[in-house]
């Protein structure tokens, strides 16, 4: 499995229309090490691929995801509002995600949800066997409950309580047992070193969210980030070329 490089946020949602399979397909030709992308219920249960609350940005629909049933949302165009060659995509299912998803590249799944939502990703997980590379990304609640279900998940801790203050979250995370974290911008500065140290000694992967400019990229991976989250691949993955992040070619 990659050891650093960029992390395709909503599957590069400046370049194709975000969390579509159209974006997915865009960051695996592109090389990149992880990709990202949000799940959550729809109204009678399914597993779907979305970011927002409601479908009204991202469909030409309205209305909340958990309102809505899964036929009502798969009715949806999902892509058209971004541009007409992506019209007529459709909002996916977690099952269809990972199915097209190459074996050797990190995803991370992030969690729009609690317990429940913990283990029913967590069985889809399993069933497709897809232990070995997806980071459930969850605050503990979903963490905690995804666990229990199967021991061998691994996790990333996004734990709003405490996030923000780098310190106390990477400590947090260390004593968690997760295996992976994902800071954010910090208000000013940068992510503290000692913070860094502490999940580097712990083995923990260091997730960044996220870097506005490629010129981020380096001093990113020189500080000990290991994935930078990036909403444009273009010019990233070129950044991350010259600088020995070699893409990754997929392996099915």
């Amino acid at each position: 499995m990659p050891e650093k490089g960029l992390c395709a946020h909503r599957g590069g949602m400046d370049n194709r229309p975000e969390n579509t399979i159209h974006a997915f397909e865009y960051s695996i030709q592109k090389g990149v090490q992880m990709i990202e992308f949000d799940v959550q219920f729809t109204k009678d249960g399914a597993l779907v691929i979305m970011h927002d609350g409601t479908v009204d940005r991202t469909t030409n629909g309205s209305g909340k995801v958990e309102e809505l049933t899964f036929s009502q949302i798969r009715a949806l165009d999902a892509g058209a509002w971004f541009g007409s060659e992506y019209a007529e995509a459709k909002v996916p299912t977690l099952e269809e995600t990972l199915q097209m998803m190459p074996k050797n590249i990190w995803i991370n799944c992030h969690l729009k949800g609690g317990a429940e939502l913990g283990i029913a990703v967590s069985k889809e997980i399993f069933k497709q066997n897809r232990e070995h590379q997806v980071l459930l990304t969850a605050e503990e609640e979903a963490i905690n409950a995804a666990r229990n279900y199967n021991p061998k998940i691994l996790v990333s801790n996004v734990e709003g309580s405490y996030r923000n203050d780098p310190i106390p979250y990477a400590e947090a995370t260390v004593n968690l047992k997760a295996n992976g974290l994902q800071f954010r911008i910090p208000e000013e500065g940068k992510i503290p070193q000692k913070a860094i140290q502490v999940l580097k000694e712990n083995g923990i992967i260091i997730n960044y969210f996220y870097a506005k400019t490629p010129a981020e990229l380096g001093p990113l991976w020189d500080q000990g980030i290991d994935f930078v989250l990036v909403n444009e691949l273009e010019s990233f993955s070129e950044e991350a070329k010259k600088m020995g992040i070699t893409p990754v070619i997929p392996i099915y």
